[in-house]
């Protein structure tokens, strides 16, 4: 028996005992999760095909850690031009264990249904009408920011942070520097991140001029 479900924005065809490698996942190591966005199930000689998702079924799989994936090398080069750039790339992963394939009775997430007003509390109900639209207003994603605002993060660097989960100068300035060095080991060059979450924080707080004449004072990140 085997499944084709969705992890992580990949599908997989899995089946029971098998280690599956997807892109990094939030939960912690030796938890379990479940995935519900079932595609395909094959049980013998009975397929059964989603409409896109199959109502029911789910795979149940346990997280055995999480790791980074083989090195890739990315050369570029342009004739008669002396440009060469070689740099490599390390994929953040996590190894997970198909522990059983549910057929039905999964039960997905569904939103909650709002308690009904009481009938004996008019005033109750008017005042809850009155603030519904504030709390039902969908909230908006965080858009991404530019990092390389940062003085000493380029190109590369802004899109190994982005593969790690940071993405704003909120998230840069809360991540301590020794962490994000560990991050960006595998970028080439020689990386000074001591000031990038205080220069992230500035950022973060529009406090633009600061940031500017302090940038003046630094070389690539570092003080001059």
């Amino acid at each position: 028996m085997y499944a084709i479900v969705e992890i992580a924005g990949q599908q997989f065809k899995v089946a029971k005992d098998q280690k599956v490698y997807v892109h990094r996942l939030q939960e912690e190591e030796g938890s379990n999760v479940t995935f519900d966005n079932v595609l395909l199930l094959e049980d013998g000689s009975n397929i059964t095909i989603g409409a896109p998702a199959i109502d029911g079924a789910a795979v149940e799989a346990k997280v055995i850690k999480h790791l980074k994936g083989d090195k890739v090398i990315v050369f570029k080069k342009k004739r008669r031009k002396g440009y060469k750039v070689r740099n490599g790339h390390r994929q953040y992963l996590t190894e997970l264990v198909i522990e059983s394939i549910v057929t039905s009775g999964a039960k997905k997430s569904t939103p909650k249904k709002e308690a009904a007003p009481k009938k004996d509390a008019p005033k109750k109900e008017v005042e809850v009408k009155a603030e519904a639209p504030k709390k039902a207003a969908p909230k908006k994603a965080t858009a991404a920011d530019d990092l390389k605002k940062v003085e000493g993060i380029g190109p590369k660097i802004a899109e190994t942070l982005a593969e790690a989960g940071i993405t704003t100068f909120a998230e840069l300035a809360k991540t301590d520097a020794t962490k994000i060095a560990e991050i960006i080991a595998d970028v080439r060059g020689n990386h000074v991140t001591d000031t990038w979450p205080a220069q992230a924080k500035l950022a973060a707080e529009g406090k633009w001029d600061e940031l500017k004449k302090w940038q003046d004072e630094l070389d690539g990140g570092k003080p001059a």
